[in-house]
């Protein structure tokens, strides 16, 4: 894991906001992400926490181009020769052969500045895990053709006997029977609409998904067999995932390295051990306080933050956790604090982080 797959510099999204009336015109915009930066290794999971509202959606969204960054980069580190491409002929022939030196070449790719054709090409490599598993299926469709779309659209696949035993083969590592293929999504459980899901994410074997809050819907104890699924199947495949989610003690589990976001912007980024027994950000310590405790004799002092999250359309000066920091002095409200290492592979935006002392007990 000590291989870089994707790079991301000084990423920026940005939404215009029009004024209400007969003009509409634009007058501001929301800044959804804000000069955020870090990397993602091949074959790790990456955490993204934060509260709602703080822009980590956008973030996934913006690395697999589902929605067009504002600025920065996004740099994709590919190896030669990563899609099977036997099976394209004729015009799809053609039309790999005049983008494979932009794509499939060995070396970074900059995924901000492929579009059309190169684009969607480049689709198998990335994929998509929803948050929801009851809108995020087609009802029409039976879970071979769900499972095995991605293929199809992508043209990776042209024959329908390597299509269904891509598909079968896939169903199988995500825990469903075969009976399961000729079904539609109306007859499973919410667990099993996700593992469909995961395995049309994965069906493509991409290097990369994005999990936007894929077990927050579902039970706890249905939480803990996606979670294991999900670590089995990257243990056998490879892939990195960028892992968003609410709920600590889940990110705990899953995740290799775990990045804080508040506002649009990174406040800590560490070795998941690291920021969670020796955060060095207010703004974390806060969150790792509300964990619930097992125990219920053990001791439990949550940190209240006051106030509500800023509005990103008016997002105060300064650093933006100032306005709910029971630490915050007259620097915090004036001073953008820099995003700097203070310790081995440990990032973080505090102007005084390496006063504070947030050291928690191991288990």
């Amino acid at each position: 894991m000590n291989e870089t797959l994707i790079e991301i510099k000084n990423l920026e999204v940005r939404f215009p906001v029009r004024s209400r009336g007969v003009l509409r015109r634009q007058t501001r915009y929301l800044r959804a992400v804000d000069d955020v930066s870090f990397d993602i290794r091949k074959g790790e999971t990456v955490g993204l926490v934060g509260e709602s509202g703080s822009g980590k959606t956008t973030v996934g969204r913006a690395i697999l181009r589902a929605i067009d960054p504002t600025g920065g980069q996004v740099i994709f580190h590919t190896p030669q020769g990563d899609i099977d491409v036997s099976h394209l002929e004729g015009e799809d022939l053609r039309r790999f052969r005049r983008t494979m030196n932009l794509v499939f070449k060995a070396g970074p790719v900059e995924l901000s500045r492929l579009s059309g054709e190169s684009l969607r090409l480049f689709r198998p490599r990335m994929s998509l895990v929803f948050q929801d598993p009851y809108s995020s299926l087609n009802p029409r469709m039976t879970v071979r053709d769900i499972i095995a779309e991605p293929l199809v659209a992508s043209g990776m696949m042209r024959n329908r006997d390597d299509v269904d035993a891509r598909v079968r083969d896939m169903a199988a590592r995500c825990k469903l029977n075969l009976e399961h293929l000729r079904r539609f999504p109306h007859a499973f459980s919410g667990g099993q609409r996700q593992r469909i899901c995961i395995a049309r994410a994965l069906v493509s074997q991409p290097d990369f998904v994005v999990c936007d809050e894929s077990v927050s819907a579902l039970d706890v104890s249905i939480q803990a067999e996606i979670v294991n699924l999900l670590k089995d199947l990257q243990e056998e495949m490879g892939v990195a995932f960028l892992f968003i989610a609410h709920d600590l003690s889940v990110v705990a589990q899953m995740s290799h390295r775990v990045a804080v976001m508040y506002v649009g912007r990174f406040v800590e980024y560490a070795p998941t051990e690291s920021l969670f027994f020796q955060p060095r950000h207010p703004y974390t310590h806060a969150l790792l306080t509300a964990i619930p405790q097992a125990d219920p004799d053990a001791d439990f002092h949550p940190i209240r933050l006051t106030g509500e999250i800023p509005n990103p359309l008016a997002a105060p000066e300064g650093c933006r956790f100032h306005t709910r920091c029971p630490h915050a002095q007259d620097r915090c409200k004036a001073d953008i604090p820099a995003w700097r290492e203070i310790a081995d592979a440990h990032f973080v935006a505090c102007h005084f982080a390496e006063e504070f002392d947030f050291s928690r007990p191991r288990a």
